[in-house]
């Protein structure tokens, strides 16, 4: 079954309108025809509207909604990754897999030891593109919400959004006791909030661990070695699914 996202707008009564890069897809890449079934969700509701395809307009494909499924396919609490910038193109690649593993958003954290330095325009340009990249895999990972990429935040922006949220957690290659990581993770619960702090390839400065602690975050081990800023997200978010499904 193939799932396409739309706009909340876009889905009047029992019509809905697919437009944009979606209908060349479904007519010239899938080759669907007037009759054929597919999934529609408008990334805010997590509902799946099951829809049959009408007909082929300008620029548009036309459904008719046969049956609205109230989707179970997201985590039974809000993940927050703030991803401190990486290098070169791997922040593509971290936010595809963070969507794909139960993500809520994801936060570009302008650590200071991070060596990518974004100016407001670069920065918008590329927070449009790791959004396309989101959607992508939301779709094709059949969630029903599209996580959103936040704007990149300092570490006092970002200590200050995470101040409210249920659990605050930054890995970091100096703290220890692995039976701590496991007693926190296993505590995690259905309907909290989780904000997780990545550090750059150079890691956290100890300055920057001294204002998280403060701020109420909790340093925790991920082992013995040390996990390159790409491994580091996909290992924590991949314990905390396992925890939470």
């Amino acid at each position: 079954m193939y799932n396409f996202f739309v706009e909340p707008s876009q889905i009047q009564g029992n019509e809905v309108k697919i437009t944009g890069s979606d209908v060349n897809h479904i007519k010239n890449v899938l080759r669907m025809k007037t009759g054929e079934e597919l999934s529609v969700s408008n990334g805010v509701d997590g509902k799946e509207y099951r829809c049959g395809i009408e007909r082929f307009d300008e620029g548009e494909v036309i459904c008719r909604v046969r049956f609205v499924k109230e989707a179970d396919m997201e985590l039974s609490s809000r993940i927050y990754l703030f991803q401190g910038l990486p290098k070169g193109d791997k922040m593509e690649l971290i936010v595809q897999k963070a969507v794909e593993l139960g993500v809520y958003e994801i936060i570009p954290l302008a650590a200071r030891r991070a060596v990518v330095k974004l100016d407001e325009k670069k920065a918008k340009n590329k927070i449009a593109r790791w959004q396309g990249i989101a959607e992508a895999a939301a779709k094709q990972s059949r969630r029903k919400i599209i996580p959103a990429v936040g704007k990149v935040m300092t570490m006092k922006e970002a200590l200050a959004y995470a101040s409210a949220m249920d659990i605050r957690l930054i890995p970091y290659e100096m703290a220890e006791g692995m039976d701590r990581t496991r007693d926190i993770i296993e505590s995690l619960g259905p309907g909290q909030s989780i904000a997780i702090f990545i550090g750059p390839e150079g890691g956290f400065e100890e300055s920057e661990i001294e204002e998280a602690k403060a701020a109420g975050f909790h340093p925790i081990t991920m082992g013995r070695r040390i996990l390159r800023t790409e491994t580091a997200g996909f290992t924590i978010l991949a314990w905390i699914m396992y925890r939470l499904e």
